[in-house]
């Protein structure tokens, strides 16, 4: 393959210090099973993204990590953590897995829903909110429970909701 019918290299969409980052992953695996580090590097490169990984980002972790291209594209199509379009400042998943919707996380949907205006998978107005419906969060003893950025809410009631979201900017 001479230059000129060589793609383009993407490695470049990812800044200096979230390879670094990736690399520290990366380390933490055998020299032949650097795959292994896909799905840190897909969040690496999401937070430096702004909340969400468009195309030719997920190309560029593929390419920094020996991964086919659609490989990496089915990891971030899979795992909910991952978003493929623009999110709003705060990202609010709701669990709806069963310790969840058992102690009530369907009236969790519905109340952020109705104060939000959104369905699942909407930013509101102003790009505030992005609501998302996801499974498991890991914290079935919390139930029900969301995350808000990168933090946990457990024990959740409307009001409870409503608090959150008043002290967020």
């Amino acid at each position: 393959m001479n230059a000129q019918s060589r793609p383009a290299s993407k490695i470049g969409l990812l800044s200096e210090p979230s390879r670094t980052e990736i690399d520290r992953e990366i380390a933490k695996y055998p020299p032949d099973r650097k795959q292994a580090a896909v799905m840190a590097a897909l969040r690496i490169a999401q937070e430096q993204n702004g909340g969400w990984l468009p195309a030719d980002l997920i190309e560029a972790v593929a390419e920094y990590i020996d991964m086919p291209a659609i490989a990496v594209h089915e990891v971030a199509t899979f795992y909910t953590m991952y978003d493929l379009k623009p999110v709003g400042r705060h990202k609010v998943c709701v669990c709806t897995n069963i310790s969840c919707l058992l102690n009530g996380s369907s009236r969790i949907m519905n109340h952020l829903e109705t104060r939000l205006g959104i369905k699942p998978g909407e930013t509101s107005a102003g790009g505030k909110f992005t609501l998302k419906e996801v499974e498991c969060l890991g914290a079935c003893g919390g139930a029900p429970m969301m995350m808000v950025d990168k933090t946990y809410h457990e024990h959740l009631t409307p009001e409870k909701v409503d608090e959150i979201l008043d002290k967020l900017e």
